[in-house]
C-alpha cells in the first residue's frame, strides 16, 4: 500500500530518535487535550530538530507505527487503519483540502500545527488554504480604512489590497513556521496558484473570479515532501493580484483536485441546528437538502454555506465529502466513525420495499451474490423469500441490503445484512440500521461467532446468546419469558439463520426529514414508467449499429421504434425479435416532426464523423429537451454543451442529467483507462501503439477492411494527428502520442502504452494503483499478465495488465485490450443510455 507520495532526502528516524514512548504516555493520551499534543510533539523531538528538519516517506516503519498508536486513543485500531487505507488509496494531492479561517490562525495556531503534523507523520499531505479576515479588519481599522461590503463581498480598493497582501504573507509564514517548529516541512505559497479575472471591476475593484488553478504548484510542494500552505490571493494572466473569498478559493481548488475530503475549520466545530442549538452530525444532501432549505432557521450564512457545499459536491466524485470541524478535533473527524464535526456528503436515498417484487431484481441478485451461503443461486433465495412475510431495505445503488422476515407471532428476524466496503466507509450501514429500528421496535438476528465484525452487532443489541458457533442477538425484547422463547427457538435449530456479509463498525447518526411512509422515499429512483423507452437508431447498417440492436433486443426497458438506413430501406430487421420492424430512411423534416410529437425517447446517431449535424439540428428544432441524443461519432467529443460519456472516468451524475451525450471512441476509451491512474506521475507524454481488428475500419470497402489485403499483414495509418490522439489528450488533460494500426483479425483492439514516470515504481505498486482506481468497476478488469485480444473479443469489459517496469523504475508499459464494437462503442452507448434514461447502468449488459 502506498501511504504517501512525498520524496525528500532526509529520514524521519533522526527526528524521532529521541521518542521513547513508555506506557505512561500511551495510557495518558486518551485524556490528553488536543492542544497539548503540540507540546508533546515539540518536547520529544527538540533534541533533534536542528539535526534534521525535514522528513521523508522512507521513515522507519516502527516510528510510523508509534505515531499511529497515538491515534488509537481517539478511535479503535480498526477505525484508524481503515481510514488510513482509505486516505492513502489515492494520490497525495487527492487526500484533503483544508480551509482554515483567520480566527483559527489567531486563536488556535499551535493546535492547528500539531493536528497537521500528526497527519503528516502518518504519510498524509493535506493542502491547507487559509483566510485572514479578522486580521485584515484590525489592520484596516488601524489604517483608518473603513471596510466596505456589497452583497456580502468585501470591496477591495488599492489600499485594502496592499494591506491584504501583507496580512496574507504574514499569516502564511506564521503557520509555516509553527509547522516547522514541530519538524514538519511546509512550503509557503502566498500566490501563484489561482488564475482570475475581475469579478466586477467597477463594483468590487480588485476582487477576482477564479478562472483556473495551477495545480502543479501544489503538486510540486507535495512531491518535495512539504505541506503546501496557500492563501486565497489570485492573479490575472497579466500579473495583477486580486482578492478572492477563501471559501470560494477552497471550493475551486477542490473542483480541480477532487480530494476525498474538503474540510472547513471553524471555531464552532460544526454546523449548529438553529432550533436545538446542537451540532448536526451528518447531512446527506441527496436525501435532506431540500428539507433543510425549507427550515426557517436555515438562512443567511448557514443557507449560503449549505448551498455552496452542495454545488461543490455535485461536481465531485461521490466519494468526496465536506467536514466542518475545529482544529483540535481534526484527527477525530478524519479517523473515527463517530467524527467530531458536521459531515456533509451527497449520500444516497434509502428505500424500503414491502415486497421483493418492488426491487430491482438484477441489482438485488448482484448484492446477494456477495453472501457466501447463496452466492451460487440467489434466484432461489429470492423465490423462497417471496413466500414469506418480508421487507427489504437498501440504498439507491444497492450497496447495502437488509432483509427482514417474520413468521406468525415470532419477533421479526434479520435474515440478511450485506454491505460493500464503500458503503461502510460512507456510513450507509448505520443509516439503514436506524431506519430499521424506526420500523421494528423488536428484532432478532444470528451471526457466526468468528465474524470479524461481531462487535458492531453487539453495540446494536440489548442481549445475546451463543451456542454451537453462532450468536443470537436481539433488541427491544424486555419480557423475560419472550427472551426465553427466542433463545429456545434458536437452540432448537442447528443453522439458526446467518447474517450476510459482515461489515465495519460505523456510528454516524442517521438524519432525515422524510416521513417513514413517504412514498417518494420508498420507491426506486430509477425509471418508474412501465412502458419501454422508445429508441430510434440512425445509421443502423454499420457494425456498431448491429451490436446496439442486439443489446436493445435483450434489454427489459428499451424498445426500437425506428431503424434508419439509406442502403437497407424497406428491408426487414430480422435481428430484432421484440417487434416487426423494417429499415426506413428518415429525413431531417421527419425527425423534426417525430421529435415534436414525442415519438422517441432516445436518438442514437451511429453515423460516420461529420455526418450527423443535420440530424441533431432536426432534433433540436423539434424540441431540445424532449429526448436524449447519444452520438457515436467524434463530432461532439470536444463540445462543452455535450456530456462526454465515459462513466468510469467521468461524472456519472452528469451523465444521468444529460440530454446530449457524446460516446467516446474505441481507441480513446482503452487508452484513457490505461493511462489515467498514472496521470499524476507523468514525466513526458505517453505513447500509445494501437492495433485494431478490421471491423474498426467500418463497412465501406477499403484496404483497411479487406481480409485478403490484410492477410499476413499489419497496416499503420494516420501516423500523426489522428482524431483519437486529440480525443485522448483532450480528456486526460495531457499530451498523448497515438499510432494506430489495423490487423487481420475482425474484432478487438490491443493497446501497448509506454508511460514515462517522474518517480520510481515497482510493477506491484503500479498494479495496485490501477486496482484502486478501478475498484468496483464492473467493466474493467485489472490483471497481472499481458491481456490478449481473443480473451475479450465479443466481451463487454476492458482488460488492463502487463505493468512492465523499466530497470530505472521510471518507465512502465501497460497493455489494454477492448472490443472496439462493444465497450468501445455499443456497450458504452448502452451504459450512457441507461444512466440518462434512469435505469441501472448495467441493465441489459451481460456482466462476467
Amino acid at each position: 500500500m502506498l501511504i504517501s507520495r512525498g520524496s525528500s532526502s532526509s529520514s524521519l528516524s533522526k527526528t524521532f530518535s529521541s521518542f521513547r514512548y513508555k506506557s505512561k504516555y500511551l495510557s495518558s493520551l486518551s485524556t490528553l487535550p488536543t492542544r497539548n499534543w503540540q507540546t508533546f510533539l515539540q518536547k520529544n523531538h527538540s533534541n533533534n530538530i536542528q539535526q534534521n528538519r525535514y522528513y521523508s516517506r522512507d521513515s522507519s516503519k516502527n516510528e510510523k507505527e508509534t505515531i499511529i498508536k497515538l491515534l488509537y486513543n481517539i478511535g479503535s485500531r480498526k477505525e484508524v487503519e481503515q481510514y488510513l487505507r482509505h486516505f492513502s488509496s489515492v494520490e497525495s494531492q487527492k487526500f484533503a483540502v483544508i480551509k482554515v479561517g483567520g480566527a483559527v490562525l489567531s486563536d488556535e495556531l499551535d493546535t492547528l500545527a500539531s493536528s497537521l503534523t500528526f497527519l503528516n507523520r502518518v504519510g498524509l499531505y493535506p493542502i491547507v488554504l487559509h483566510g485572514a479576515g479578522p486580521q485584515m479588519n484590525g489592520l484596516l481599522e488601524s489604517a483608518g480604512v473603513e471596510p466596505n461590503y456589497i452583497d456580502g463581498i468585501r470591496v477591495t480598493d488599492a489600499k485594502t489590497l496592499e494591506i491584504a497582501r501583507g496580512v496574507f504573507m504574514q499569516e502564511n509564514l506564521k503557520l509555516v513556521e509553527a509547522l516547522e517548529r514541530l519538524g514538519t516541512p511546509a512550503r509557503p505559497i502566498p500566490s501563484g496558484v489561482f488564475i482570475a479575472d475581475y469579478l466586477d471591476k467597477e463594483k468590487y475593484q480588485y476582487v477576482g473570479r477564479i478562472t483556473g488553478v495551477h495545480k502543479k504548484v501544489v503538486e510540486a510542494s507535495i512531491n518535495s515532501g512539504a505541506l503546501p500552505i496557500l492563501t486565497s490571493l489570485a492573479e490575472t494572466p497579466s500579473g495583477q493580484i486580486l482578492n478572492v473569498n477563501a471559501d470560494v478559493a477552497a471550493g475551486e481548488l477542490a473542483r480541480v483536485l477532487e480530494p476525498l475530503k474538503i474540510i472547513y475549520l471553524s471555531e464552532k466545530g460544526g454546523l449548529l441546528h438553529g432550533e436545538t442549538g446542537k451540532k448536526i452530525d451528518v447531512i446527506n444532501l441527496d436525501e435532506e437538502y431540500e428539507n433543510y432549505m425549507k427550515q426557517p432557521w436555515v438562512k443567511y450564512g448557514t443557507r449560503l454555506k449549505i448551498r455552496e457545499i452542495k454545488e461543490l459536491l455535485d461536481h465531485l466524485p461521490r466519494t468526496s465529502s465536506v467536514a466542518i470541524t475545529s482544529a483540535g478535533q481534526l484527527h477525530k473527524e478524519l479517523f473515527t466513525d463517530y467524527g467530531a464535526g458536521t459531515l456533509i456528503r451527497r449520500g444516497y436515498r434509502l428505500f424500503k420495499y414491502n415486497s421483493v417484487n418492488e426491487t430491482d431484481n438484477s441489482k438485488l441478485q448482484q448484492i446477494l451474490q456477495q453472501n457466501s451461503e447463496i452466492s451460487s443461486d440467489p434466484a432461489s433465495y429470492i423465490k423462497q423469500l417471496g413466500k414469506k412475510s418480508h421487507a427489504i431495505y437498501s440504498d439507491e445503488p444497492y450497496e447495502v441490503l437488509a432483509v427482514i422476515t417474520q413468521e406468525n407471532s415470532k419477533p421479526p428476524f434479520l435474515d440478511k445484512f450485506i454491505a460493500t466496503k464503500n458503503s461502510t466507509l460512507n456510513n450507509v450501514t448505520d443509516n439503514i440500521w436506524t431506519m430499521i429500528q424506526k420500523d421494528y421496535p423488536k428484532l432478532t438476528w444470528v451471526v457466526d461467532t468468528n465474524d470479524k465484525n461481531k462487535e458492531w452487532f453487539f453495540k446494536r443489541s440489548d442481549g445475546s446468546y451463543t451456542r454451537n458457533g453462532k450468536t443470537l442477538f436481539w433488541y427491544g425484547i424486555d419480557d423475560v419469558a419472550e427472551v426465553g422463547n427466542v433463545i429456545s427457538n434458536f437452540s432448537s435449530t442447528t443453522a439458526g439463520g446467518k447474517s450476510g456479509n459482515a461489515f465495519t463498525n460505523s456510528s454516524r447518526t442517521y438524519s432525515t426529514f422524510a416521513r417513514k411512509n413517504d412514498s417518494n422515499l420508498l420507491r426506486r429512483q430509477y425509471s418508474t414508467s412501465t412502458s419501454p423507452a422508445k429508441i430510434a437508431l440512425i445509421g443502423a447498417r454499420g457494425y456498431t449499429g448491429r451490436n446496439l440492436i442486439a443489446l436493445i433486443n435483450s434489454h427489459p426497458h428499451l424498445s426500437l421504434s425506428h431503424v434508419s438506413s439509406r442502403e437497407l430501406e424497406g428491408q426487414k430487421l430480422t435481428e430484432y425479435t421484440k417487434d416487426n420492424i423494417s429499415y426506413v430512411n428518415l429525413k431531417t423534416e421527419q425527425i423534426k416532426e417525430m421529435q415534436k410529437n414525442g415519438e422517441v425517447d432516445c436518438w442514437i446517431m451511429a453515423l460516420p464523423n461529420g455526418v450527423c449535424a443535420p440530424f441533431v439540428q432536426a432534433v433540436n428544432e423539434g424540441q431540445v429537451d424532449k429526448s436524449l441524443i447519444v452520438d457515436l461519432s467524434a463530432d461532439y467529443r470536444f463540445t462543452d454543451e455535450w456530456t462526454y460519456g465515459l462513466p468510469e472516468l467521468g461524472d456519472r451524475n452528469a451523465i444521468r442529467k444529460a440530454t446530449r451525450i457524446s460516446n467516446p471512441g474505441c481507441y480513446a476509451t482503452g487508452s484513457q483507462f490505461a493511462i489515467s491512474p498514472l496521470i499524476p506521475y507523468l514525466s513526458e507524454s505517453p505513447t500509445v501503439f494501437g492495433v485494431s481488428g478490421y471491423s474498426g475500419a467500418g463497412t465501406k470497402p477499403s484496404p483497411k477492411n479487406d481480409p485478403a489485403f490484410l492477410k499476413d499483414n499489419l497496416i499503420a495509418y494516420s501516423l500523426t494527428d489522428h482524431i483519437h490522439e486529440r480525443e485522448i489528450s483532450h480528456h486526460l488533460g495531457t499530451k498523448v502520442n497515438f499510432i494506430p494500426h489495423v490487423a487481420p483479425f475482425f474484432q478487438g483492439i490491443h493497446l501497448t502504452v509506454n508511460i514515462p514516470l517522474n518517480k520510481s515504481f515497482k510493477s506491484s505498486e503500479i498494479k495496485e494503483l490501477f486496482e484502486q482506481k478501478y475498484s468496483g468497476e464492473k467493466l474493467i478488469k485489472v490483471v497481472g499478465d499481458i491481456p490478449l485480444v481473443k480473451e475479450n473479443s465479443e466481451k463487454h469489459f476492458v482488460k488492463i495488465g502487463g505493468f512492465g517496469v523499466h530497470s530505472s523504475g521510471k518507465r512502465v508499459v501497460v497493455v489494454a485490450t477492448i472490443d472496439n464494437l462493444l465497450k468501445g462503442a455499443a456497450t458504452q452507448a448502452l451504459q450512457n443510455m441507461n444512466l440518462a434514461l434512469g435505469y441501472d447502468e448495467y441493465e441489459g449488459i451481460p456482466i462476467e
